[in-house]
């Protein structure tokens, strides 16, 4: 690890959720699985139309026709619900239904081992904001005591690389972006698009992963979390 040229002293740390506190695949397969049993067994009727892999499909697409739409997940899987089970007499109570089984299971998550410890130990140096593209909501994960502030796609209008969803993180811990950290696994979504509102960052890169970009390089890279301590350090120098 090397640092950066001198900056702000830090005052606030931004986190990245799924993949950076825990892996989301297995997660959003169990809560596609999940709700495709809760389907066949209240919508029998509607057959492969309500399959896993033609939801995927289906919202897909919907996404590419409705871009407007493209930040907010929970309203892409919920007009894929729609727009799958009206055929076939099903209405906007069955939709809410079967998507709080989706959102209920995809709350169902396994930290990283090295999560929640280094989690606690920033809390209590620094504020911290949750700031993710996905629909978990760190209070329904038993996380809500260790962030001052939460930020999600929707809240912002915008997905991250966008600045606005980092410079509204900024504004909910009510500290410069010049003055925060963010760490997270994305090259795009989080090292990119925090450095776009200037923020430094920490890339958070578990599986020894090249990095991506020629053009641009996170301030520092981390295998694990344990090791953010001393890259806050270096950081802070």
């Amino acid at each position: 690890m090397s640092a950066a040229a001198p900056n702000h002293p830090i005052r606030a740390l931004s986190f990245d959720l799924d993949d950076t506190l825990w892996p989301i695949a297995p997660v959003i397969e169990r809560a596609e699985a999940e709700l495709d049993a809760w389907l066949r067994a209240h919508c029998p009727d509607v057959g492969p139309a309500c399959s896993s892999a033609a939801l995927r499909h289906a919202r897909i697409r919907l996404a590419a026709e409705r871009p407007e739409l493209a930040h907010d997940h929970a309203a892409l899987r919920r007009l894929t619900l729609a727009h799958a089970l009206a055929p076939h007499g099903y209405g906007a109570d069955l939709v809410e239904r079967a998507y709080a089984i989706f959102d209920a299971a995809r709350h169902e998550v396994e930290l990283f081992a090295d999560a929640r410890a280094a989690l606690e130990r920033c809390a209590a140096r620094y504020p911290l904001a949750a700031v993710t593209n996905g629909t978990a909501d760190v209070a329904r994960l038993g996380l809500a005591g260790l962030f001052a502030a939460h930020v999600n796609a929707i809240h912002a209008g915008a997905p991250k690389p966008a600045p606005a969803i980092f410079r509204r993180a900024a504004e909910a811990l009510g500290v410069p972006c010049a003055a925060i950290v963010h760490i997270g696994d994305d090259p795009i979504g989080d090292v990119a698009g925090a450095r776009a509102c200037g923020m430094r960052t920490i890339w958070l890169n578990r599986f020894a992963r090249g990095w991506p970009l020629a053009d641009l390089a996170p301030d520092l890279e981390i295998a694990t979390l344990a090791d953010l301590d001393d890259a806050l350090a270096l950081l802070d120098r």
